[in-house]
């Protein structure tokens, strides 16, 4: 049996540049396990995985890409 997970993540920013700024970031490292696009003020992602251990990696992987675009975008 083949198994798909997937997580939808919504990110919700004060105003729509912010949102555009970390998108941009985040985006280049998308591969094939994360479907990100853009929403006015909010990210929103989708991320497949073949089981719940690469699921949490992955996750954990673009919320620290978000963290670090988030950083830049406040100074």
């Amino acid at each position: 049996m083949k198994m798909q997970i997937r997580c939808k993540l919504t990110l919700e920013y004060g105003d729509e540049k912010t949102a555009r700024i970390v998108y941009d970031s985040v985006r280049i490292d998308d591969e094939r396990f994360v479907d990100t696009c853009l929403d006015k003020n909010r990210i929103v992602a989708t991320i497949t995985a073949k089981s719940p251990g690469s699921l949490l990696h992955t996750l954990n992987d673009y919320l620290a890409c978000v963290s670090v675009a988030e950083k830049v975008v406040d100074k």
